[in-house]
C-alpha cells in the first residue's frame, strides 16, 4: 500500500469564494481528462509528513508557493482508492500572495487569485485547466447529481462544464467512457459532461457538508 494526500485549495476569485480545481492532462496515464484537486504519492525523499505531500503537489501541479497557502486543516479520514492507495485530504487557502508580504486587515475581504496567473504556471504535462468553483455553485441544486461513493455512500456529483474554459481546439471540456479500472476513483462523471465525481465529489460533499 501506498499514502498520498491532496489539498482542497480555497480560493477567491473575482471577489467569490470557491474551490480552485483542475482537469487533468490526457497525457497522464491515469484518470486522463478528469477532474481532480492537486495531489500525489509521498515521496519518502522530499516529505517530511503527508501535509507536505499535498503542498509540493501544489507547487508541483499548480505552480503555487508553499508560502501563499494557509493550511486550514482536514477534513475526514482517509480513504482507499481502489488502486490500494491511502488518501489523505487537506484542506488550504491560496492567497494572491505571500503570507509574509500580505498587509490584509481583519475587516478586509482576502484579495482574489489571478486565475490567468495560475495558468501560465501550472505544469502543462499534468494539467489541461485550471477552474474556480464558487461556494455558491457548490450549493447550486441544477448542478447537482445525487451518487453513491462505492455503490454505497450518498453523495452529490457536481456539473462543471461551463466553468472550465475551453480546450486549446476550442472545443469544450467532456467526459469520455470512463474505464472500469478507473470508475469511482477520480470521475469524469456522465459521459457527455464534466463532473466534480468520484473520489473528488465525495471529498467536496463532505467539505460542503461542514460548511
Amino acid at each position: 500500500k501506498k499514502t498520498a494526500a491532496i489539498l482542497i485549495p480555497f480560493c477567491n476569485v473575482h471577489e467569490a469564494p470557491g474551490i480552485l480545481l483542475q482537469v487533468r492532462s490526457r497525457a497522464m496515464r491515469s484518470h486522463s481528462g478528469e477532474v481532480s484537486c492537486p495531489g500525489g504519492k509521498v515521496d519518502e525523499l522530499l516529505d517530511l509528513n503527508l501535509v507536505d505531500t499535498a503542498l509540493r503537489e501544489c507547487t508541483e501541479e499548480l505552480g503555487i508557493s508553499r508560502d501563499r497557502i494557509e493550511l486550514l486543516g482536514s477534513i475526514s479520514p482517509p480513504e482507499k482508492s481502489l488502486r490500494g492507495d491511502i488518501v489523505w485530504p487537506f484542506v488550504g487557502f491560496v492567497h494572491e500572495e505571500s503570507m509574509g508580504r500580505s498587509h490584509v486587515d481583519g475587516n478586509e475581504p482576502i484579495p482574489s487569485i489571478d486565475l490567468s496567473a495560475i495558468e501560465h504556471t501550472s505544469s502543462k504535462d499534468e494539467v489541461a485547466a485550471i477552474f474556480h468553483l464558487p461556494l455558491a455553485e457548490l450549493a447550486n441544486p441544477s448542478r447537482l447529481r445525487p451518487y453513491l461513493f462505492r455503490d454505497r455512500r450518498p453523495y452529490w456529483a457536481v456539473e462543471v462544464s461551463d466553468l472550465v474554459p475551453a480546450r486549446e481546439d476550442g472545443l469544450p471540456f467532456t467526459s469520455g467512457s470512463v474505464e472500469t479500472s478507473q470508475e469511482d476513483e477520480v470521475g469524469g462523471g456522465r459521459e457527455g459532461r464534466l463532473e466534480v465525481w468520484g473520489l473528488t465529489g465525495w471529498y467536496l460533499s463532505l467539505l460542503s457538508s461542514s460548511l
